[in-house]
C-alpha cells in the first residue's frame, strides 16, 4: 500500500469541509479557493475543485455571481448561502468531535490490548 495514496484520501474527505470554511470568511472564485488550498498544503488540483464546487452549488450550500474582470474574462465568485453556513456550522461540530475521538485513539498510551 503506498502512503500517497491515503494521504490524497484524507485530504479529500476534508476538502469539502476546507472550502466550506474558506468561503465563510466571503465570497471567493475559484483561483483564489485553490491558492487558499494550496497555502494550506492541501495540494490540489481544478479538476478536482470545480466540480465539487458544483456539487455544493446543486446542494443549496453555495451560491455564484459573475463578475467582470480587468484582467480577463468574467469571474465567478461562490459564496455560502444561509443553508450553507447552517451546514458549517454543523461540520465545525462534527470535525471537533472526529479530532477529539482520533486523538483518544492514537495518542492512547494504554498498554492493555
Amino acid at each position: 500500500m503506498k502512503i500517497e495514496n491515503t494521504k490524497a484520501q484524507m485530504r479529500k474527505g476534508v476538502l469539502e469541509y476546507c472550502i466550506l470554511s474558506i468561503l465563510q470568511h466571503g465570497d471567493a472564485y475559484t483561483s483564489e479557493i485553490l491558492s487558499q488550498l494550496k497555502d494550506a498544503k492541501l495540494l490540489v488540483v481544478e479538476g478536482t475543485v470545480y466540480p465539487l464546487l458544483t456539487r455544493l452549488k446543486n446542494a443549496g450550500l453555495l451560491e455564484y455571481r459573475w463578475e467582470e474582470s480587468t484582467s480577463g474574462p468574467p469571474r465567478k465568485y461562490y459564496d455560502l448561502t444561509e443553508t450553507g453556513k447552517i451546514f458549517l456550522n454543523e461540520l465545525n461540530t462534527t470535525w471537533s468531535e472526529l479530532v477529539e475521538a482520533v486523538n483518544l485513539v492514537t495518542n492512547n498510551k494504554s498498554t492493555e490490548k
